[in-house]
């Protein structure tokens, strides 16, 4: 497995566009980080659920997920499932995250997410972050959009169990559905785990990468 590691990362963008979204794509690489470098500053911008309990599990989860880390999370109140005809405000809010922001990663959902919000969202980043290293998540869905990443963050199983844990514990709103649950979350990291060579993994879409090999 090739492996290429990064200069010192000390400010993270995550954006979701619904709550949940960041802590099931990246909540493993997201606690992975923030253990072995405290202080990070991680902004998070979330496009719906503002002023509903899902905001107050957002900001619970992230401080869960982001521990030691200096967090600073907006949630918007768009409608779920609507992205696409609110796509003006969607824009204002990433761009306005970016003049707050000069982020050294950014973690967001695939370009080709089956979902219209997630894909929507993904669509903005690069307009705002055109040149900013952006890891796109997966998150697994009733349509089937899994593919073949291009990139891997390995997890212990401890981070491992430590995210399913933490994603029942405080996400009660979500508990209901039928893919919610412990088996699909370490299901998809192991199999992303054995693609790199490691029990358990996060994988993402990169779409432009420069790289820096020396003189």
């Amino acid at each position: 497995m090739i492996r290429l590691g990064a200069e010192r990362l000390d400010r993270i963008v995550a954006v979701g566009a619904h709550c949940d979204d960041i802590a099931i794509g990246a909540g493993g690489t997201l606690l992975t980080m923030c253990l072995a470098r405290p202080g990070l500053r991680i902004d998070a911008l979330v496009l719906s659920g503002g002023g509903s309990e899902r905001e107050q599990e957002e900001q619970a989860a992230l401080a869960a997920f982001c521990p030691g880390a200096e967090l600073h999370l907006t949630v918007h109140k768009l409608p779920d499932g609507r992205l696409p005809v609110y796509w003006d405000e969607a824009k204002a809010a990433v761009e306005e995250l970016r003049a707050a922001t000069e982020p050294d990663l950014v973690l967001a959902p695939r370009t080709d997410d089956a979902h219209q919000d997630h894909r929507g969202l993904a669509q903005l980043i690069p307009t705002a972050f055109r040149d900013h290293l952006v890891f796109g998540y997966e998150i697994a869905k009733w349509d089937g959009d899994l593919g073949r990443p291009a990139a891997y963050q390995p997890l212990s199983p401890e981070i491992a169990e430590r995210k399913v844990r933490l994603l029942q514990e405080h996400y009660p709103s979500q508990r209901h559905r039928p893919w919610y649950d412990r088996e699909a979350f370490l299901g998809l990291a192991r199999i992303r785990g054995i693609e790199c060579h490691a029990r358990y993994a996060e994988a993402f879409a990169v779409t432009k990468l420069t790289l820096d090999l020396g003189d």
